[in-house]
Protein backbone atom coordinates (compact mmCIF):
# COMPACT_ATOMS: atom_id res chain seq x y z
CA UNK A 1 0.00 0.00 0.00
CA UNK A 2 1.23 3.50 -0.95
CA UNK A 3 1.14 5.81 2.09
CA UNK A 4 2.59 8.90 0.13
CA UNK A 5 5.56 9.62 2.75
CA UNK A 6 9.44 9.23 1.86
CA UNK A 7 11.39 6.47 3.68
CA UNK A 8 12.40 9.43 6.14
CA UNK A 9 9.40 9.50 7.39
CA UNK A 10 8.39 5.92 7.53
CA UNK A 11 11.67 5.33 9.93
CA UNK A 12 9.78 7.70 12.33
CA UNK A 13 6.50 5.85 12.09
CA UNK A 14 8.17 2.97 12.27
CA UNK A 15 10.18 3.88 15.36
CA UNK A 16 7.07 4.56 17.25
CA UNK A 17 5.53 1.82 16.34
CA UNK A 18 4.03 -0.69 19.13
CA UNK A 19 1.59 -3.11 18.18
CA UNK A 20 -0.93 -1.00 15.62
CA UNK A 21 -0.69 2.21 13.65
CA UNK A 22 -3.41 4.30 11.74
CA UNK A 23 -2.08 6.94 9.64
CA UNK A 24 -4.53 9.97 8.54
CA UNK A 25 -3.84 13.12 6.77
CA UNK A 26 -4.65 16.45 7.54
CA UNK A 27 -7.87 16.31 5.59
CA UNK A 28 -9.52 13.70 7.76
CA UNK A 29 -8.55 10.86 4.86
CA UNK A 30 -7.59 7.98 6.76
CA UNK A 31 -4.84 6.57 4.54
CA UNK A 32 -3.58 3.46 6.04
CA UNK A 33 -3.88 1.20 8.98
CA UNK A 34 -1.57 -2.19 9.65
CA UNK A 35 -3.60 -5.60 10.78
CA UNK A 36 -3.01 -5.02 14.34
CA UNK A 37 -5.03 -1.94 14.15
CA UNK A 38 -7.91 -3.69 12.39
CA UNK A 39 -7.67 -6.18 14.53
CA UNK A 40 -7.72 -4.37 17.89
CA UNK A 41 -11.22 -2.77 15.93
CA UNK A 42 -12.27 -6.04 14.93
CA UNK A 43 -12.16 -5.02 11.24
CA UNK A 44 -10.85 -7.19 8.32
CA UNK A 45 -10.19 -4.12 6.21
CA UNK A 46 -9.79 -0.08 6.09
CA UNK A 47 -13.34 0.28 4.30
CA UNK A 48 -14.27 -1.40 7.31
CA UNK A 49 -12.72 0.80 9.98
CA UNK A 50 -13.40 3.73 7.72
CA UNK A 51 -11.47 5.49 5.57
CA UNK A 52 -12.41 9.47 6.96
CA UNK A 53 -12.38 10.30 10.50
CA UNK A 54 -16.45 10.92 10.30
CA UNK A 55 -16.61 7.39 9.11
CA UNK A 56 -14.73 6.76 11.70
CA UNK A 57 -17.08 8.30 14.63
CA UNK A 58 -19.93 6.51 12.50
CA UNK A 59 -19.01 3.08 13.04
CA UNK A 60 -17.18 3.33 16.62
CA UNK A 61 -18.29 5.01 19.65
CA UNK A 62 -15.53 5.96 22.34
CA UNK A 63 -15.40 6.41 25.67
CA UNK A 64 -12.76 7.73 27.79
CA UNK A 65 -11.53 5.78 30.92
CA UNK A 66 -12.16 8.22 33.46
CA UNK A 67 -15.60 8.80 32.03
CA UNK A 68 -14.83 11.77 30.74
CA UNK A 69 -16.85 12.86 27.77
CA UNK A 70 -15.29 12.64 24.39
CA UNK A 71 -15.50 16.15 23.36
CA UNK A 72 -12.94 14.87 20.30
CA UNK A 73 -11.72 11.65 19.61
CA UNK A 74 -8.63 10.69 20.15
CA UNK A 75 -7.98 10.46 16.04
CA UNK A 76 -9.30 14.09 15.58
CA UNK A 77 -6.66 15.09 18.47
CA UNK A 78 -4.10 13.58 15.65
CA UNK A 79 -5.56 15.40 12.63
CA UNK A 80 -4.87 18.65 14.68
CA UNK A 81 -1.83 17.98 15.46
CA UNK A 82 -1.99 17.40 19.05
CA UNK A 83 0.30 15.67 21.18
CA UNK A 84 -0.26 12.46 23.99
CA UNK A 85 0.41 9.56 25.09
CA UNK A 86 -1.07 6.83 27.66
CA UNK A 87 -4.96 7.78 26.81
CA UNK A 88 -7.05 4.84 27.55
CA UNK A 89 -10.28 4.52 25.83
CA UNK A 90 -13.10 1.68 25.57
CA UNK A 91 -14.15 1.48 21.67
CA UNK A 92 -17.21 -0.09 20.71
CA UNK A 93 -18.37 -0.99 17.03
CA UNK A 94 -22.04 0.57 16.70
CA UNK A 95 -22.96 -2.72 14.74
CA UNK A 96 -21.83 -4.91 17.72
CA UNK A 97 -22.53 -3.27 20.74
CA UNK A 98 -21.31 -6.23 22.95
CA UNK A 99 -18.15 -6.61 21.86
CA UNK A 100 -15.49 -3.74 23.63
CA UNK A 101 -11.97 -3.44 23.24
CA UNK A 102 -9.89 -1.24 25.70
CA UNK A 103 -6.62 0.69 24.13
CA UNK A 104 -4.33 2.78 25.51
CA UNK A 105 -3.30 5.12 22.79
CA UNK A 106 -0.47 7.89 22.17
CA UNK A 107 -0.40 10.25 18.83
CA UNK A 108 3.09 10.34 16.71
CA UNK A 109 3.82 13.65 14.52
CA UNK A 110 5.59 12.81 11.42
CA UNK A 111 8.07 15.75 9.84
CA UNK A 112 9.58 16.33 6.93
CA UNK A 113 13.48 17.64 6.50
CA UNK A 114 11.70 21.06 7.24
CA UNK A 115 10.36 20.09 10.26
CA UNK A 116 7.02 20.41 9.02
CA UNK A 117 4.02 18.03 10.10
CA UNK A 118 3.54 15.30 6.47
CA UNK A 119 2.22 12.06 8.15
CA UNK A 120 0.02 11.73 11.29
CA UNK A 121 -0.14 8.66 13.39
CA UNK A 122 -2.27 7.42 15.92
CA UNK A 123 -0.29 4.12 17.61
CA UNK A 124 -2.59 1.88 19.45
CA UNK A 125 -1.70 -0.86 22.53
CA UNK A 126 -4.30 -3.66 23.17
CA UNK A 127 -4.78 -3.54 26.98
CA UNK A 128 -8.48 -5.30 27.05
CA UNK A 129 -6.90 -8.12 28.88
CA UNK A 130 -5.57 -6.34 31.71
CA UNK A 131 -9.20 -4.17 31.55
CA UNK A 132 -10.84 -7.42 31.91
CA UNK A 133 -9.01 -8.68 34.69
CA UNK A 134 -9.10 -5.02 36.84
CA UNK A 135 -13.06 -5.16 36.14
CA UNK A 136 -13.47 -8.70 37.69
CA UNK A 137 -11.19 -7.58 40.28
CA UNK A 138 -13.00 -4.70 40.94
CA UNK A 139 -16.02 -6.30 41.16
CA UNK A 140 -15.07 -9.16 43.49
CA UNK A 141 -13.59 -6.32 45.65
CA UNK A 142 -16.63 -4.64 45.58
CA UNK A 143 -19.20 -7.58 46.01
CA UNK A 144 -16.77 -8.59 49.29
CA UNK A 145 -18.50 -8.14 52.19
CA UNK A 146 -15.30 -8.38 54.37
CA UNK A 147 -14.29 -4.64 54.86
CA UNK A 148 -11.54 -3.77 52.52
CA UNK A 149 -9.49 -0.85 51.29
CA UNK A 150 -6.61 -0.02 49.10
CA UNK A 151 -3.86 2.48 49.65
CA UNK A 152 -1.64 4.11 46.99
CA UNK A 153 2.08 3.21 48.12
CA UNK A 154 3.25 6.58 46.45
CA UNK A 155 1.30 8.76 48.31
CA UNK A 156 -0.32 6.89 50.60
CA UNK A 157 -3.68 8.10 49.38
CA UNK A 158 -6.55 5.69 50.01
CA UNK A 159 -8.07 4.60 45.79
CA UNK A 160 -10.41 2.12 46.56
CA UNK A 161 -12.94 1.22 49.07
CA UNK A 162 -15.51 -1.15 49.20
CA UNK A 163 -18.88 -1.17 50.57
CA UNK A 164 -17.76 -3.74 53.80
CA UNK A 165 -15.47 -1.25 55.07
CA UNK A 166 -18.28 1.90 54.77
CA UNK A 167 -21.13 -0.34 56.19
CA UNK A 168 -18.56 -1.11 58.95
CA UNK A 169 -17.62 2.34 59.66
CA UNK A 170 -20.12 4.47 58.60
CA UNK A 171 -18.04 6.84 56.20
CA UNK A 172 -19.02 7.80 52.73
CA UNK A 173 -17.13 6.59 49.68
CA UNK A 174 -16.04 10.57 49.02
CA UNK A 175 -14.87 10.42 52.49
CA UNK A 176 -12.51 8.11 51.84
CA UNK A 177 -11.20 7.88 48.20
CA UNK A 178 -8.26 10.34 47.92
CA UNK A 179 -7.60 11.23 52.22
CA UNK A 180 -4.42 9.66 53.17
CA UNK A 181 -4.05 6.68 55.25
CA UNK A 182 -3.75 9.44 58.76
CA UNK A 183 -6.45 10.79 57.65
CA UNK A 184 -8.91 8.29 57.81
CA UNK A 185 -6.28 6.01 59.79
CA UNK A 186 -6.99 2.19 59.06
CA UNK A 187 -4.19 1.71 61.44
CA UNK A 188 -5.31 3.38 64.52
CA UNK A 189 -4.63 2.42 67.98
CA UNK A 190 -2.85 -0.38 66.12
CA UNK A 191 -0.88 -3.03 68.60
CA UNK A 192 1.70 -3.26 66.91
CA UNK A 193 1.38 0.58 64.95
CA UNK A 194 5.26 1.24 64.37
CA UNK A 195 5.63 -2.14 62.90
CA UNK A 196 2.66 -1.65 60.70
CA UNK A 197 4.14 1.44 59.67
CA UNK A 198 7.05 0.39 58.75
CA UNK A 199 6.44 -2.53 57.01
CA UNK A 200 3.87 0.09 54.43
CA UNK A 201 6.49 2.62 53.84
CA UNK A 202 8.48 -0.23 52.67
CA UNK A 203 5.78 -2.00 50.93
CA UNK A 204 5.83 -5.09 52.69
CA UNK A 205 2.74 -7.67 54.64
CA UNK A 206 1.50 -6.47 57.67
CA UNK A 207 0.46 -9.11 59.64
CA UNK A 208 -2.73 -8.99 61.36
CA UNK A 209 -3.39 -7.13 64.63
CA UNK A 210 -6.40 -5.77 66.81
CA UNK A 211 -6.93 -2.08 65.79
CA UNK A 212 -9.34 0.53 66.89
CA UNK A 213 -10.72 2.69 64.07
CA UNK A 214 -12.15 5.98 64.62
CA UNK A 215 -15.67 6.51 63.18
CA UNK A 216 -16.82 9.79 62.01
CA UNK A 217 -20.02 10.09 64.60
CA UNK A 218 -16.94 10.57 66.54
CA UNK A 219 -17.25 6.44 67.62
CA UNK A 220 -14.96 3.60 67.80
CA UNK A 221 -14.84 0.26 66.15
CA UNK A 222 -12.81 -2.54 67.00
CA UNK A 223 -11.17 -4.59 64.28
CA UNK A 224 -8.53 -7.20 63.25
CA UNK A 225 -6.61 -5.03 60.13
CA UNK A 226 -4.11 -6.92 57.45
CA UNK A 227 -2.29 -5.43 54.55
CA UNK A 228 -1.05 -7.19 51.65
CA UNK A 229 1.15 -5.84 48.79
CA UNK A 230 -0.59 -5.65 45.32
CA UNK A 231 -0.42 -3.87 41.80
CA UNK A 232 -3.18 -1.61 40.73
CA UNK A 233 -1.91 -0.98 36.76
CA UNK A 234 1.30 -1.11 37.52
CA UNK A 235 0.88 0.82 40.26
CA UNK A 236 2.52 -0.41 43.87
CA UNK A 237 -0.70 -0.46 46.33
CA UNK A 238 -1.52 -1.85 49.99
CA UNK A 239 -4.81 -4.07 50.36
CA UNK A 240 -6.54 -3.28 53.89
CA UNK A 241 -8.97 -5.95 54.71
CA UNK A 242 -10.45 -5.98 58.50
CA UNK A 243 -12.52 -8.31 60.26
CA UNK A 244 -15.04 -6.64 62.60
CA UNK A 245 -14.47 -7.23 66.97
CA UNK A 246 -17.55 -5.33 68.11
CA UNK A 247 -19.67 -8.49 68.15
CA UNK A 248 -16.20 -10.20 70.10
CA UNK A 249 -15.73 -7.51 71.94
CA UNK A 250 -19.54 -7.58 73.52
CA UNK A 251 -19.73 -11.18 73.85
CA UNK A 252 -16.26 -11.09 75.45
CA UNK A 253 -17.12 -7.67 78.05
CA UNK A 254 -20.47 -10.11 78.53
CA UNK A 255 -18.94 -12.67 79.63
CA UNK A 256 -16.67 -11.09 81.79
CA UNK A 257 -19.49 -9.71 83.56
CA UNK A 258 -21.57 -12.65 83.92
CA UNK A 259 -17.97 -14.68 84.97
CA UNK A 260 -17.78 -12.34 87.59
CA UNK A 261 -21.38 -12.31 88.64
CA UNK A 262 -20.67 -16.36 89.25
CA UNK A 263 -17.35 -15.57 91.18
CA UNK A 264 -19.15 -13.18 93.72
CA UNK A 265 -22.10 -15.44 93.67
CA UNK A 266 -20.01 -18.52 94.28
CA UNK A 267 -17.62 -16.93 97.13
CA UNK A 268 -20.56 -15.67 98.88
CA UNK A 269 -23.26 -18.28 99.32
CA UNK A 270 -23.44 -19.49 102.84
CA UNK A 271 -23.77 -22.95 101.69
CA UNK A 272 -20.43 -24.76 101.27
CA UNK A 273 -19.80 -25.37 97.35
CA UNK A 274 -17.27 -26.25 94.91
CA UNK A 275 -16.17 -26.14 91.62
CA UNK A 276 -14.43 -29.28 89.68
CA UNK A 277 -13.45 -30.65 86.54
CA UNK A 278 -16.09 -33.01 84.95
CA UNK A 279 -13.12 -35.38 83.80
CA UNK A 280 -11.57 -36.00 86.70
CA UNK A 281 -12.90 -34.33 89.60
CA UNK A 282 -10.28 -32.45 90.71
CA UNK A 283 -11.42 -29.78 92.75
CA UNK A 284 -10.49 -25.88 91.32
CA UNK A 285 -12.39 -23.82 93.71
CA UNK A 286 -13.85 -23.41 96.89
CA UNK A 287 -16.13 -21.07 98.49
CA UNK A 288 -16.09 -19.72 101.95
CA UNK A 289 -18.43 -21.54 103.29
CA UNK A 290 -16.47 -24.76 102.52
CA UNK A 291 -13.38 -24.60 104.64
CA UNK A 292 -15.84 -23.38 107.49
CA UNK A 293 -17.89 -26.42 107.25
CA UNK A 294 -15.58 -29.14 106.27
CA UNK A 295 -12.22 -27.35 107.37
CA UNK A 296 -10.66 -28.25 103.98
CA UNK A 297 -8.81 -25.17 102.87
CA UNK A 298 -7.76 -23.98 99.37
CA UNK A 299 -4.46 -25.12 99.93
CA UNK A 300 -5.60 -29.00 100.76
CA UNK A 301 -8.66 -28.84 98.71
CA UNK A 302 -7.44 -27.15 95.23
CA UNK A 303 -5.93 -29.71 92.83
CA UNK A 304 -6.91 -32.41 94.48
CA UNK A 305 -10.20 -34.47 94.14
CA UNK A 306 -12.85 -35.39 96.66
CA UNK A 307 -11.22 -38.99 96.74
CA UNK A 308 -7.74 -38.45 97.28
CA UNK A 309 -9.15 -35.79 100.26
CA UNK A 310 -11.05 -38.32 102.19
CA UNK A 311 -14.03 -36.43 101.40
CA UNK A 312 -16.92 -38.99 101.04
CA UNK A 313 -16.84 -41.54 103.85
CA UNK A 314 -18.82 -44.03 101.90
CA UNK A 315 -16.48 -44.72 98.22
CA UNK A 316 -19.47 -46.59 96.47
CA UNK A 317 -21.36 -43.53 96.89
CA UNK A 318 -19.22 -41.31 96.15
CA UNK A 319 -18.68 -43.76 92.51
CA UNK A 320 -22.28 -43.80 92.48
CA UNK A 321 -22.45 -39.76 92.29
CA UNK A 322 -19.23 -38.95 90.33
CA UNK A 323 -21.24 -42.05 87.70
CA UNK A 324 -24.26 -40.04 88.15
CA UNK A 325 -23.33 -36.56 87.28
CA UNK A 326 -21.20 -38.04 84.09
CA UNK A 327 -24.36 -39.91 82.79
CA UNK A 328 -27.16 -37.40 83.61
CA UNK A 329 -25.41 -34.30 84.29
CA UNK A 330 -27.12 -33.52 87.27
CA UNK A 331 -27.75 -35.17 90.83
CA UNK A 332 -30.48 -33.35 93.14
CA UNK A 333 -30.76 -34.09 96.62
CA UNK A 334 -28.68 -36.78 97.63
CA UNK A 335 -28.31 -38.02 101.22
CA UNK A 336 -24.83 -39.06 102.00
CA UNK A 337 -22.09 -38.60 104.53
CA UNK A 338 -19.24 -36.51 104.36
CA UNK A 339 -16.15 -36.05 106.42
CA UNK A 340 -14.36 -33.17 107.96
CA UNK A 341 -10.73 -32.89 107.84
CA UNK A 342 -10.46 -33.92 111.61
CA UNK A 343 -12.30 -37.19 110.75
CA UNK A 344 -15.89 -35.84 112.02
CA UNK A 345 -18.60 -37.36 110.27
CA UNK A 346 -21.25 -34.61 108.75
CA UNK A 347 -24.89 -36.06 106.82
CA UNK A 348 -25.25 -33.51 103.59
CA UNK A 349 -27.44 -32.91 100.70
CA UNK A 350 -25.58 -33.25 97.74
CA UNK A 351 -27.17 -31.27 94.77
CA UNK A 352 -24.61 -31.39 91.33
CA UNK A 353 -24.92 -29.86 88.21
CA UNK A 354 -22.04 -29.75 84.70
CA UNK A 355 -21.57 -26.04 83.81
CA UNK A 356 -19.34 -24.87 81.37
CA UNK A 357 -16.82 -22.50 81.83
CA UNK A 358 -15.04 -21.21 78.85
CA UNK A 359 -14.77 -24.08 76.86
CA UNK A 360 -14.32 -26.75 80.04
CA UNK A 361 -16.67 -28.60 81.10
CA UNK A 362 -17.16 -28.09 84.95
CA UNK A 363 -19.07 -29.87 87.94
CA UNK A 364 -20.51 -27.10 90.82
CA UNK A 365 -21.68 -28.94 93.74
CA UNK A 366 -23.52 -27.78 96.47
CA UNK A 367 -22.80 -29.65 100.26
CA UNK A 368 -25.68 -28.23 102.46
CA UNK A 369 -24.56 -29.80 106.22
CA UNK A 370 -27.79 -31.57 107.61
CA UNK A 371 -26.24 -33.02 110.43
CA UNK A 372 -28.42 -31.07 112.85
CA UNK A 373 -31.82 -31.90 111.38
CA UNK A 374 -30.52 -35.77 110.90
CA UNK A 375 -29.54 -35.66 114.64
CA UNK A 376 -33.17 -34.29 115.52
CA UNK A 377 -34.84 -36.70 113.43
CA UNK A 378 -32.66 -39.50 115.00
CA UNK A 379 -33.70 -38.21 118.55
CA UNK A 380 -37.47 -37.76 117.44
CA UNK A 381 -37.36 -41.42 115.96
CA UNK A 382 -35.67 -42.67 119.53
CA UNK A 383 -38.75 -41.17 121.87
CA UNK A 384 -41.36 -43.04 119.10
CA UNK A 385 -39.79 -46.14 119.28
CA UNK A 386 -39.57 -45.81 122.95
CA UNK A 387 -43.17 -44.71 124.32
CA UNK A 388 -44.31 -46.95 120.94
CA UNK A 389 -43.14 -50.22 122.85
CA UNK A 390 -46.64 -50.20 124.34
CA UNK A 391 -49.14 -48.71 122.10
CA UNK A 392 -52.77 -50.28 123.07
CA UNK A 393 -53.16 -46.78 124.36
CA UNK A 394 -52.25 -44.45 121.60
CA UNK A 395 -55.63 -43.18 119.84
CA UNK A 396 -55.21 -43.99 116.09
CA UNK A 397 -55.10 -40.19 114.94
CA UNK A 398 -51.82 -40.00 117.06
CA UNK A 399 -50.40 -42.95 116.18
CA UNK A 400 -51.02 -42.06 111.94
CA UNK A 401 -49.50 -38.80 113.12
CA UNK A 402 -46.37 -40.15 114.76
CA UNK A 403 -45.80 -42.73 111.18
CA UNK A 404 -46.35 -39.44 109.24
CA UNK A 405 -43.20 -37.87 111.29
CA UNK A 406 -41.29 -41.51 110.93
CA UNK A 407 -41.59 -41.34 106.87
CA UNK A 408 -43.41 -38.54 105.57
CA UNK A 409 -44.77 -38.62 102.08
CA UNK A 410 -43.90 -42.74 101.49
CA UNK A 411 -45.47 -44.20 98.28
CA UNK A 412 -48.35 -46.86 99.16
CA UNK A 413 -48.20 -49.34 96.60
CA UNK A 414 -44.81 -50.97 99.01
CA UNK A 415 -44.16 -54.51 96.56
CA UNK A 416 -44.36 -55.56 100.36
CA UNK A 417 -48.48 -55.32 100.23
CA UNK A 418 -48.48 -57.61 97.59
CA UNK A 419 -46.59 -60.54 99.44
CA UNK A 420 -49.41 -60.29 102.37
CA UNK A 421 -51.81 -63.47 102.87
CA UNK A 422 -55.21 -62.45 103.81
CA UNK A 423 -54.62 -63.51 107.48
CA UNK A 424 -51.25 -61.46 107.29
CA UNK A 425 -53.12 -58.10 106.53
CA UNK A 426 -55.68 -58.90 109.44
CA UNK A 427 -53.23 -58.87 111.86
CA UNK A 428 -51.27 -56.15 110.32
CA UNK A 429 -54.46 -53.94 110.38
CA UNK A 430 -54.93 -55.21 114.24
CA UNK A 431 -51.19 -54.45 115.09
CA UNK A 432 -51.53 -51.17 113.33
CA UNK A 433 -54.68 -50.19 115.64
CA UNK A 434 -53.09 -50.93 118.51
CA UNK A 435 -53.77 -54.32 119.84
CA UNK A 436 -51.90 -56.95 121.69
CA UNK A 437 -51.24 -60.29 120.22
CA UNK A 438 -53.62 -61.69 123.12
CA UNK A 439 -56.10 -59.38 121.82
CA UNK A 440 -55.45 -60.10 118.58
CA UNK A 441 -55.84 -63.99 119.00
CA UNK A 442 -59.13 -63.24 120.85
CA UNK A 443 -60.50 -60.92 118.05
CA UNK A 444 -59.81 -63.53 115.11
CA UNK A 445 -60.01 -66.64 117.57
CA UNK A 446 -56.46 -67.77 117.25
CA UNK A 447 -54.35 -69.22 119.76
CA UNK A 448 -51.28 -66.93 120.62
CA UNK A 449 -48.75 -69.25 119.21
CA UNK A 450 -50.68 -68.81 115.99
CA UNK A 451 -50.70 -65.08 115.94
CA UNK A 452 -46.83 -64.98 116.39
CA UNK A 453 -46.13 -67.44 114.00
CA UNK A 454 -48.16 -65.15 111.19
CA UNK A 455 -46.48 -62.14 112.55
CA UNK A 456 -42.72 -63.80 112.73
CA UNK A 457 -43.75 -64.17 109.00
CA UNK A 458 -45.28 -60.16 108.81
CA UNK A 459 -41.85 -59.07 109.86
CA UNK A 460 -40.29 -61.09 107.45
CA UNK A 461 -41.83 -60.08 104.40
CA UNK A 462 -41.55 -56.13 105.69
CA UNK A 463 -38.44 -56.86 106.38
CA UNK A 464 -38.38 -55.28 109.89
CA UNK A 465 -37.33 -56.25 113.59
CA UNK A 466 -39.62 -54.54 116.08
CA UNK A 467 -43.68 -54.04 116.39
CA UNK A 468 -43.11 -50.27 116.26
CA UNK A 469 -41.54 -50.70 113.23
CA UNK A 470 -44.30 -52.60 111.96
CA UNK A 471 -47.05 -49.80 112.89
CA UNK A 472 -44.81 -47.48 111.29
CA UNK A 473 -44.96 -49.22 108.34
CA UNK A 474 -48.58 -50.27 108.18
CA UNK A 475 -49.36 -46.15 109.15
CA UNK A 476 -47.06 -45.33 106.08
CA UNK A 477 -49.10 -47.82 103.50
CA UNK A 478 -52.69 -47.09 104.95
CA UNK A 479 -53.49 -50.05 106.84
CA UNK A 480 -56.45 -49.31 109.90
CA UNK A 481 -58.53 -51.78 111.34
CA UNK A 482 -60.37 -52.50 108.52
CA UNK A 483 -57.96 -54.44 107.30
CA UNK A 484 -58.25 -56.78 110.17
CA UNK A 485 -62.63 -57.41 109.40
CA UNK A 486 -61.46 -58.46 105.79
Amino acid sequence: MTVGVDRHELRQIIAGLTEGVILVEPDQTITWANDAALAMHGAGSLEELGETVDAYRDRFSVRYRNNRPPEHYPIERVVRGETFHDVIVEVVRSDQPDIAFVHSLRSLVATDRAGQPSCLALILQNVTPQFEAEERFEKTFNANPAPAVITRLSDLRHVKVNAGFLEMTGHTRDGVIGRSVYEVDVLADAKQRELAVTRLNAGQTIPQMEACLRLPDGGTRFVIVAGQPIEMGEEPCMLFTFADLELRKKAETSLRQSEARFATAFRMTPVPTLLARADGFTVTAINEAFPRIFGYGQDKSVGRSAEEMGLWVSDPARAKFEATVRRAGYVLGLETCMRHEDGTEIDCLVSAERVVIGEDDYVLAVLQDITERKRSERELFTAIETVMADTSWFSRGLIEKLAGLRHPGRDSTDEGVQSLTVRERQILGLVCAGLSDEAIAKRLNLSRNTVRNHAASLYRKLGVHKRTEVIVWGRDNGFTTREAST
